[in-house]
């Protein structure tokens, strides 16, 4: 591992996209795996029980800033960018969802751990679902946030595939274009949040800037080419037959406007322990607009999951 300058000030992004947003109190470093360099994030005592946080489009670690400045008591929060999104290096593949939960796996490896906490939101979310049905030995307990899970049915999906269709094909196409020369970022960033005081113009800004990048533009394109052209009809024809066995607590802005809370509902969901918390008040980037909220469920998870002898 290389380590990176340690974090300091405040939670403001910094004045350009070539550092990472300052967050204070963090340790910053690159993790190579499985051809990815990953740059990770991560805050709290590094011999406390691990929380892995995946971020989605059109984010990276920050989206995460509230519980690495401010960890719970032991517990240590590492949040790696994905393959190609914010200062990590790009993926050896398109970003099939599967390859991408291999590389993150891959990256656990390099860390050496065997046991995590996981939250997950958006694709991040989409992707700790895969983890957590190929490797369940290897997660304690899931706190995924507004994503659908991946048990769609026909009767399920049909009646939201609009919303995926809304923005889905532009980026997929014109999503180069759009990410590095246009405002789009900024626009669907802003309609996506209901509380702007925790998601202001200085948030915004420390996203869209960094899809400036040709390599990160890349990968946010090559996000939903791939879903639109090999995943999403792949799924059509062979739905996810696994069963989830770990606990897995969704939590979902109901205000949502791209993906509807229905596609988590526990009624469809193939697990063993699984409940969905609707938050009303609340929109897509809700691990930001609700940190508090995030935070709560993260402590209640992490001890209804304590190993024997730990309460």
């Amino acid at each position: 591992m290389r380590q990176q300058q340690r974090g300091s000030g405040s939670t403001t992004p910094a004045a350009t996209a070539t550092e990472p947003p300052a967050i204070p109190g963090v340790r910053r470093y690159f993790a190579a795996a499985r051809g990815v360099d990953f740059h990770v994030t991560e805050a709290g005592p590094t011999d406390g029980r691990p929380v892995l946080a995946l971020h989605g489009w059109p984010q990276h670690h920050y989206a995460y800033r509230h519980l690495l400045a401010d960890p719970p008591a032991g517990l240590r929060i590492i949040v790696p960018d994905l393959p190609g999104y914010g200062w990590s290096g790009p993926a050896p593949h398109r970003w099939a969802k599967d390859d991408v939960a291999s590389d993150v796996l891959a990256l656990l490896d390099e860390l050496g751990l065997d046991h995590v906490l996981l939250i997950g939101h958006d694709w991040g979310g989409y992707i700790g679902h895969l983890m957590v049905l190929r490797e369940p030995e290897r997660f304690d307990g899931y706190l995924v946030l507004n994503i659908a899970h991946p048990w769609q049915t026909p009767r399920s999906f049909l009646p939201h595939v609009w919303r995926f269709l809304v923005y889905q094909p532009v980026v997929a196409t014109f999503g180069q274009y759009l990410q590095q020369r246009t405002r789009l970022l900024e626009v669907m960033l802003a309609k996506g949040v209901k509380n702007r005081a925790e998601f202001g113009p200085e948030v915004v800004r420390a996203y869209a800037d960094r899809f400036r990048d040709p390599g990160v533009a890349r990968a946010g394109v090559d996000t939903y080419r791939t879903f639109l052209l090999r995943e999403l009809p792949r799924g059509a024809r062979h739905g996810e037959t696994r069963r989830a066995t770990i606990p897995i607590r969704a939590l979902f802005g109901v205000d949502d406007s791209a993906v509807h809370h229905s596609l988590a509902a526990a009624e469809t969901a193939k697990a063993d322990d699984y409940t969905l918390e609707r938050v009303a008040n609340c929109g897509h980037f809700i691990a930001e607009e609700r940190p508090d909220l995030i935070r709560a469920r993260l402590i209640t998870l992490a001890e209804e999951t304590a190993p024997a002898g730990t309460h």
